[in-house]
């Protein structure tokens, strides 16, 4: 048998595509396509919609860079950008899957508002701690996605729904991958289970007291003390 021959059978092995067809008409598979203003990609990941959320948010400040940078009072400029800027950055937020890399994207998008509000240059080479100490924070953007999280997480556990179901991985007749290589894929659940523990999550969604108490104003952003 020539290597032709063994090319030509190992093509054929493979799993033909799925075809959905909806009203006579065949849907195409893609591998990316925009949802409710979300970028949805097939290998489950955040990376691309993070990276668009951050170019559009810079866009977004860039357009109001002198009202950022102008002699307004510190708590009201840092107001602005986290309700103009931020806004734009975080939406959807409570549905990312975050890898170490998002997370570095996020916190690097993070130190830039902070550095562009105050008018510090990279080549100034000031450090991190240096511009939190000046606009009095702290590093503040993941602690935001995880208020935003456990706010959306609790709307869902205590109306067993399908979308909780989704989420804890009960619905039947998925397609197993076989031969797949390398980690497994991160999900929701493993995200949720890593940051706030989801079975405490579901214990306290259930009583609304307990929720309101952990989750209510108090579970604000972390503001850095000065000292005199």
């Amino acid at each position: 048998m020539n290597v032709e021959k063994i090319k030509v059978m190992k093509i054929s092995r493979q799993p033909s595509p799925v075809k959905i067809m909806i009203d006579q008409k065949q849907l195409e598979n893609v591998e990316s396509f925009k949802c409710l203003g979300s970028i949805l990609t097939n290998d489950g990941r955040c990376t691309c919609e993070i990276k668009c959320r951050i170019a559009m948010a810079k866009a977004a400040f860039n357009k109001k860079r002198t009202l950022f940078t102008s002699t307004l009072d510190l708590e009201l400029k840092k107001k602005l950008v986290k309700c103009y800027v931020w806004s734009i950055a975080l939406y959807g937020a409570e549905t990312w899957t975050l890898w170490a890399v998002e997370q570095r994207h996020l916190e690097s998008f993070e130190m830039w508002c902070w550095r562009r509000m105050e008018k510090i240059s990279w080549n100034d080479h000031v450090r991190k701690e240096d511009v939190l100490l000046r606009v009095k924070e702290q590093r503040n953007i993941l602690h935001e996605i995880c208020k935003r999280k456990a706010h959306w997480i609790g709307h869902i556990l205590r109306r067993n729904c399908l979308l909780q179901r989704v989420t804890e991985g009960k619905i039947q007749g998925r397609i197993e991958v076989t031969g797949r290589q390398g980690r497994r894929h991160r999900k929701l659940l493993d995200d949720l289970k890593e940051r706030r523990g989801y079975s405490h999550l579901k214990e306290e969604a259930l009583d609304g007291t307990i929720w309101r108490a952990r989750f209510g104003r108090g579970f604000g952003p972390v503001v850095r003390q000065t000292t005199k």
